[in-house]
Formats: C-alpha cells, structure tokens, sequence
C-alpha cells in the first residue's frame, strides 16, 4: 500500500517516518493495523538478515494495533506517538518480556515492570514490537554480538552497523521501524547513527531516566531516540524526557517544546569548532564532510568560530578508563560465578577493568569535571553549540581489528570509534548526530552537534535547518 507522505512523494507504509506516521493516524488516512502489518512483513523479509532484532512480539502487536485503532475511529487518541510502532534495544525492561541485554546470562529473564522509558512510550501511544540487537552488555562499539549474530550495515552487508545499538541503528536505516531507543554511554547511539546514515540524539546526563535500563557505566550512561529525521527525534525526545521521582540520576530541569522550536533556522547562531581536534587524524571524506557541513550553516546564516579547548585529546583516556571501572564492578559477582557464559571480547574487556586503580579512576572523574567547565566557559562567551564529526571514519568491514584515520596515522578500532563521541560523554552534554554526507563507496557519514546542557532544543533547530537544505537524510539502503 502506498501512500501520499508529506512531502507529496509516493510512499510505502514502511518508509513512513515517526511524525509522519502518527500525523497519518491522527487523520485516519492510515490504520495503525495496517502500518503495523507493514512494517512487521518489512521486519520478517530483512530483520534476520541484518541481525537487527533480539525479539520481536508480532502478535501482540497485531493486537495492540487493532485496540489502537478501535480506539482512533471511536475519536479517542491517547498521545503523539498513537498506534505507531516503535522498536527498543535489548537492555531496556518491557514488563513480560525478555530483556537479555544481547547476552546469555540474562536469556530468558522477564522483566516485572516498564522501565520509565517504556512506561512514557505506553502513555504516548506507541506499540512496542521489538527488541533490538546489540554489543552483549553494551560493552562495545561494533555489535558483533557472539550470541545473537553480528549485527549487518544495510548499506553494506559486510561491514559493522556499530554500537552497542546497532539493532537500533540497522533498523531504522532499513526501513524495518519508523524508530527506536538506543542507550549512550561513549557513543552507543551517535556511532550507529552516523554510520548508517540516520538522526539519534545522547540527551544531557539526567535529562531522561535510566530507571529499568541495565547499565553500562552509571556515571556516564543515558538513554535516547534513533530516528530517521530530526523532527522524528525531537518528537521521541519530548515524549521520554523529564524528571522521574524514581530515579534520582535524573535532573528536574523543564523540558522544552522542542517541535515548537524546530523551525526557529540558524541565523545568528555561532557555530564552534576545534580545527587541531576536529579536523585532525580523520578520513577525507569524513573531513570534508564536515567542512561542507559547516559551510551550509554559514548559507543558512550561522558563523563558524574557532574555539580553544586544552586538553582535549584525554578524553578517550579518561572516558576508557570510566567506561571499563564501573562495569566491571557491576559485573564482578557473574564474572566470578559464570565467566564462561559471557562473550570472549566483552569478557576481557570486563577483566581488565579490573585492573584499573582507584588513583585511575579519581582522576578521570576530575578530568570530566575540568573539561565540562572549559567547555561551558566557551558556550558562555564563544559559542552556541560545536560541530565536529560523529566518528572519524565510515564503517569498517565486520572484524576489522585497526583502522586508518589519515595517511600513516593507524588506531585499534575501539580507541578511534570514540575520537569525537567521548567529548559529550565525559562531559555529559547533549549531542545530536545527523548524515551530513556519503564517501566514494556509498557509506554514509555523519555530522555530531554537540550543545549547552539541557539545550537539546537548539541542537534540533540547528539539525533540522540542515535536513531541510539536505537530503542525506532522505536517502535509503538498497534493500533486496
């Protein structure tokens, strides 16, 4: 079935976006029934190929489907996201599910509540029909999962979809979900993102709760949209942002209307950059991406300023040194019980967090601190908002163990991943990636927007005057 969208093209049901999609419904020019058997047929013909799923509840979903429609033609519409399927990554507790957190430790294990986040997609209509494959425990950035598959680029079949929510990441780039949950700890939903060719946003640390979320790294971790368009990530925001009384991680700052805000345009904005960090051991294309990004800011009335931040080459030191202590503490009792259950590359990853020092540990954590105030004093006085790459490179072949960044210039795969995604992570500022281009092989590139805390809404303003001058975001893989 193929319908009008927007825009005035032709589409079919699947390639329907968020927004668009519950627009639709709100209308009734679509049935939730009948978007939610497409996009579950889309999912059945290429979510095994990709490895993109933990779990998908197809029946449930019809039925659900069929009550939100019953309740739309009988003129009572629960929230913005009615009737409209929404996927979620394997560490986020659906109540009566399964939610293994991509390992075999937890394979079976039914969860007895909603995390928060579910709980706010209930309330805001959504029908959640999957669960999203991923790096086992998040403790990766590539999600070769040993347990349920590697997980497949659907712009390359061969190569790495990232991590650790790459389910989440394949999915929506493939037109099997209008969207999903990722959770971010160094990047877990920026990396996915920008390499296959989507939006998803790491909100500001205690802007969205972690309550029912199996963690990472505490300190660092967030939950957040994977979209294929900003506006799509500024309406799954609104719905799951705020304070939660459970949780105290979380901020009680207002949440702004950040769909009211979307078409607010750039002009007058100053646009920051680091150029000895940002455009420094990147691969061409990637770099001129970036520049050329930055360039249709300038079109569209912003200025791109120079910006001096000290010290900046030690965040993948300190956010490594975080993101390997925190969870192996958490998962020191499995370790000792069952080591053998967990993967062979999260397994050792979890090992050698032990060996850091507390003395390692302090001083990482001071780091944070002296580098979020370097870069709040820039947005005082300099800048409104930074732009660098999402990552260095496009995606690598699946177990590709070191990758080029320029000429002579090589890296483990881990360590470069997170060049630029560690800086909103140890800093814990929001971040919004979006595709800003594609390399000579056709693999997508993505431009990070990295913002004031608790100023997602001018990171989406900035994102959607780029979506809107663009059409990266427009393009799709070649699915067959």
């Amino acid at each position: 079935m193929a319908i009008t969208g927007a825009d005035g093209a032709q589409k079919e049901l699947h390639e329907l976006g968020l927004a668009e999609s519950a627009r639709l419904i709100a209308a009734k020019k679509i049935s939730p029934v009948e978007l939610t058997c497409a996009v579950l047929d889309r999912m059945e013909r290429f979510g095994e190929r990709l490895a993109a799923f933990v779990s998908v509840h197809g029946e449930e979903a019809m039925q659900i489907a069929g009550a939100s429609e019953a309740m739309i033609n009988a003129g009572y519409n629960i929230g913005p996201l009615h009737g409209v399927p929404v996927a979620i990554k394997d560490n986020i507790a659906l109540a009566g599910r399964a939610t293994s957190a991509g390992s075999k430790i937890l394979q079976g294990s039914v969860a007895d509540e909603d995390s928060e986040v579910v709980r706010r997609l209930k309330s805001a209509g959504a029908n959640l029909l999957a669960n999203t494959n991923m790096h086992e425990f998040a403790w990766g950035a590539t999600s070769e999962n040993p347990h349920y598959g590697s997980v497949r680029n659907p712009w390359d079949l061969e190569r790495i979809a990232s991590g650790s929510s790459g389910g989440s990441g394949a999915a929506v780039a493939a037109r099997l979900v209008p969207a999903a949950l990722g959770t971010d700890t160094g990047g877990s939903i920026r990396l996915p993102s920008g390499v296959n060719g989507i939006s998803g946003i790491r909100p500001t640390i205690g802007r969205v709760s972690n309550r029912g979320i199996i963690p990472l790294a505490w300190s660092m971790d967030t939950c957040g949209p994977m979209t294929r368009s900003v506006e799509d990530c500024a309406l799954l925001l609104q719905v799951i942002a705020g304070a939660d009384p459970h949780d105290p991680g979380t901020a009680d700052v207002p949440v702004a209307d950040y769909l009211g805000e979307l078409d607010r345009g750039v002009s007058g904005l100053r646009i920051g950059v680091v150029p000895d960090y940002f455009f420094k051991q990147v691969q061409p294309a990637v770099l001129k991406a970036t520049k050329d990004a930055l360039e249709v800011f300038e079109t569209l009335g912003a200025t791109v300023v120079e910006v001096d931040i000290e010290d900046l080459d030690a965040n993948i030191s300190a956010l490594m040194t975080i993101e390997s202590a925190e969870p192996s503490a958490f998962h020191q009792r499995w370790m000792r019980e069952c080591p053998e259950k967990y993967g062979e590359n999260v397994r050792f990853m979890f090992e050698q967090g032990e060996l850091y020092l507390a003395s390692h540990y302090l001083q990482a954590q001071r780091y944070r601190a002296i580098l979020r105030e370097r870069f709040l004093d820039a947005f005082a006085g300099q800048a409104d908002l930074f732009a660098l790459p999402t990552l260095p490179f496009t995606a690598p072949v699946i177990g590709t163990a070191e990758i080029e960044l320029e000429p002579g210039v090589v890296r483990p795969t881990l360590e470069a991943i997170m060049r630029f995604t560690g800086i909103a992570s140890v800093t814990g500022l929001p971040a919004l990636s979006v595709p800003s281009g594609f390399d000579g092989q056709g693999l997508p590139i993505g431009l990070q927007l990295l913002g004031r805390p608790f100023d997602e809404g001018t990171l989406f303003r900035a994102g959607n005057a780029f979506q809107k001058a663009t059409d990266y975001h427009l393009r799709q893989p070649d699915l067959k």
